[in-house]
């Protein structure tokens, strides 16, 4: 039931920002995870405590897979999942700047049936459903897709272009960055870069609603080797991102090294 999940995850989004905004900028909290595992604050578990609340009280037959809370091999049981990150770009919100971003998705037999990306500071809602395309604000996303390497626009850590992960040396590309995987996926889906790279293996809940999103708008969104994301898996991580138009993404998969 994507179409039903959607404006669900849209009150639970801008729930979450109204939480978020009552931290922001005021100095809150912070615990840092066991084994280098990144930063957290009161914020992140606030949320995490009502997005858990409202979205299983909505749902109560779907799985719950989310960053900040304990996960179980139960979610497995069930044919629908929530996958949930409070606040991605944790670091960005400690540092006051506006970056960070709320996501939330749906998946259904190891595909997103309905995602959101949600920036509270900067009032952007990225949404979208399986088949029914995707918006910023309601808003259709029709991006012009760059097919060449050359001059592309590429957000990614600066480790991604590392020329030993690439065929040929440095990529022929401007590399930026954003904090948030998500809000990178989406600003693909926007036409505001031509590409995202994450090599790294990523957490479900960093990309789930921005790998849909993406797809919808047009982008093809795969994995390092090429294949099409997969959710809810029982070690919940996808061995990292490449998403660009179709005839950028193959130049960009044509030149990887690191497929593995």
């Amino acid at each position: 039931m994507p179409a039903s999940d959607l404006p669900l995850l849209i009150d639970a989004a801008h729930a979450a920002g109204r939480i978020a905004s009552r931290h922001f900028r005021k100095a809150p909290r912070v615990w840092h995870k066991p084994g280098d595992a990144g930063p957290v604050t009161e914020a992140d578990l606030e949320i995490d405590r009502m997005l858990s609340a409202e979205l299983t009280a909505a749902r109560p037959d779907y799985g719950w897979l989310s960053e900040e809370s304990d996960d179980t091999a139960a979610r497995r049981d069930h044919a629908r999942v929530f996958i949930v990150d409070p606040i991605d770009g944790t670091r960005s919100f400690i540092n006051g700047e506006t970056i960070f971003a709320h996501s939330l998705a749906v998946a259904e037999g190891g595909r997103v049936t309905a995602g959101v990306v949600y920036l509270p500071e900067r009032d952007l809602l990225f949404a979208a459903t399986r088949d029914g395309g995707a918006t910023l604000n309601a808003q259709p996303l029709r991006p012009v897709r760059k097919d060449r390497l050359d001059g592309a626009t590429v957000l990614a850590a600066k480790s991604n272009f590392d020329s030993d992960h690439w065929q040929g040396g440095l990529l022929p590309c401007t590399r930026h960055f954003r904090a948030s995987l998500a809000y990178r996926m989406c600003l693909v889906a926007e036409g505001r870069f031509d590409a995202m790279i994450t090599l790294r293996d990523c957490w479900e809940w960093d990309i789930a609603a921005g790998d849909l999103i993406a797809t919808e708008a047009g982008v093809r969104v795969t994995d390092r080797r090429g294949a099409g994301l997969r959710f809810n898996n029982p070690h919940p991580q996808c061995p990292g991102v490449l998403a660009a138009g179709a005839a950028l993404h193959d130049a960009l998969h044509a030149r990887l090294l690191t497929r593995r």
